[in-house]
């Protein structure tokens, strides 16, 4: 990973704005063996400070703040619910309702660590989402999440039913082929086996809109990478 492969969104001397690529890390770990976007951000600047974050699966858009204040500002902005934040993700199935609010309560679970429950004793948390389009086996759906806890959207879409395309940890984890939803589908003359069009989690941040401490009001997008984009190419194909 490159700095000059980053791309950015929206850049001021307060904050900066990524579009993060998937299979990134925003913040170290706690391994510290692999390079983090922060830590990228860090070699070009001499202050980043983390406002919030995305699963390392996760694309799409983030920000960082340069500054103390602007760090306190974001980070109230976001605990207090004032920023909107949009999501697009491809999930398994047809969802028997278009639009729908998720209001299911999340926490750890307590044998597997790092994996959240729909729980009583968990955290008040808000999902709206909206289908976009339906392709029977899959299904596009974008999301405005109301909360930010761990996981919240996936835990949600498995919550009822619907799990993200090719979560492990809240679906079956299975990569993505055309050949699963493409009948006579044939391997071209030089693949020995079929390589997935997706491999990883297919949820990306698109959307943040929030005012700045001057009270400049921000509405950012940030683009679908590649190989969500050719999933989605290929299911309104074979639609």
């Amino acid at each position: 990973m490159v700095k000059a492969s980053l791309e950015i969104i929206a850049e001021n001397d307060h904050f900066i704005v990524i579009n993060k690529p998937p299979g990134l890390l925003s913040i170290p770990d706690r391994e510290g063996k692999e390079i983090s976007l922060k830590e990228i951000l860090q070699q070009k600047y001499d202050q980043i400070f983390t406002v919030h974050r995305l699963d390392r699966e996760t694309s799409g858009i983030i920000v960082f703040a340069k500054d103390p204040e602007t760090h306190k500002f974001l980070s109230q902005a976001f605990e207090e619910r004032t920023v909107e934040k949009y999501y697009q993700g491809i999930v398994v199935g047809t969802l028997p309702e278009k639009q729908k609010t998720i209001d299911a309560p999340i926490a750890e679970n307590t044998v597997k660590r790092g994996v959240m429950i729909i729980h009583q004793r968990g955290k008040h948390a808000v999902t709206d989402y909206e289908v976009l389009e339906d392709f029977g086996k899959f299904s596009l759906v974008q999301f405005r999440i109301h909360t930010g806890r761990t996981h919240q959207i996936r835990v949600h879409m498995q919550y009822v039913g619907h799990p993200l395309v090719c979560d492990e940890v809240y679906g079956d984890g299975i990569p993505v082929k055309i050949s699963s939803f493409k009948r006579n589908y044939k391997l071209s003359k030089n693949e020995e086996e079929e390589k997935p069009i997706l491999s990883r989690i297919g949820l990306h941040a698109q959307r943040l809109r929030f005012t700045d401490m001057e009270g400049n009001a921000y509405d950012l997008t940030a683009e679908m990478p590649k190989d969500m984009r050719a999933l989605l190419q290929q299911l309104r194909k074979n639609a």
